[in-house]
């Protein structure tokens, strides 16, 4: 199961689950200067930062709409990404969002569970209910595929949706009743299902909450950093169980600006991801 691999890698080598979100402006001088396309130059620029942090990471997310703005240029550079993540040996989240039902749902499950784009695991909308999740069965139990599902996003304006009551439950809560209802056939040798679920870092205690309540959940946690969430707000979760990696994205790969334009580009964003580490470890 791609959760138990998931679990041992953010257990061995760290929970820092670092996003290759890579837009043309956060690349240095060496890179734009290269006489090559801007796929090229993002692929690039992708893979020093693969090689210079694989080893104190736990897993990789790629944001498509980065690449998916630029075209086949774009889009190539995203199946390079997800290839080299692959090769390396390491973990790759396709954050695609993706939610449709029947037949429409069963298309992204094949493209971005094979073929050029193909992630170890998704980022899906479920809030069409099980018809836009259970085409993604068969790649869980026959390829170790696996599923974040949205339930508890960071955004500010998600309370106006998540927040609504229906029968005394707030919304979020009882998507995260149907996630673990729907992920309860998929649980792995570590205890988590495949299927788990998003969950912002913008809300520590409820995340703390959710954690208690689905024990068999993993989550993917964005809100670190930029968006007000701290190391010990997550290790706080972290001490009472392994069921997490943390998303930073900009914060990390755009941490060579205004230090370095040379290709020692990607010693400062591995000490930077080595800063958030132990931003968490800390704690524990």
């Amino acid at each position: 199961m791609i959760m138990d691999k998931l679990y041992a890698k953010a257990k061995n080598k760290g929970p820092v689950c670092l996003g290759l979100d890579t837009d043309t402006t956060y690349m240095p001088k060496c890179i734009t200067d290269l006489d090559v396309g801007v796929g090229e130059k993002i692929f690039r620029f992708n893979k020093e930062v693969i090689d210079a942090t694989k080893d104190v990471v736990g897993c990789y997310k790629v944001q498509i709409a980065y690449y998916e703005a630029l075209g086949m240029e774009g889009l190539k550079a995203y199946s390079d990404t997800m290839k080299y993540i692959k090769e390396a040996d390491e973990i790759s989240i396709g954050d695609v969002k993706r939610g449709d039902i029947a037949a429409t749902a069963g298309m992204y499950a094949k493209g971005h569970f094979e073929g050029d784009f193909e992630a170890d695991i998704i980022t899906v909308n479920g809030y069409m209910g099980e018809d836009a999740i259970s085409p993604f069965y068969p790649y869980i139990t026959d390829k170790e595929k696996g599923l974040f599902v949205l339930l508890r996003t960071s955004n500010k304006s998600a309370v106006d949706l998540q927040d609504v009551e229906a029968d005394g439950k707030k919304l979020y809560m009882h998507m995260g009743d149907l996630i673990e209802k729907w992920g309860a056939s998929f649980v792995g040798e570590n205890g988590f299902s495949s299927i788990g679920a998003v969950v912002g870092l913008t809300y520590p205690e409820e995340f703390s909450m959710l954690a208690k309540r689905y024990p068999n959940m993993f989550f993917l946690v964005p809100g670190y950093g930029a968006q007000g969430g701290t190391g010990k707000d997550f290790a706080a979760v972290l001490k009472e169980s392994s069921c997490a990696v943390v998303n930073s994205s900009r914060g990390l790969i755009t941490a060579h600006k205004n230090k370095t334009e040379d290709w020692d580009f990607s010693e400062q964003i591995r000490n930077a991801t080595l800063r958030m580490k132990e931003d968490i470890v800390q704690w524990l």
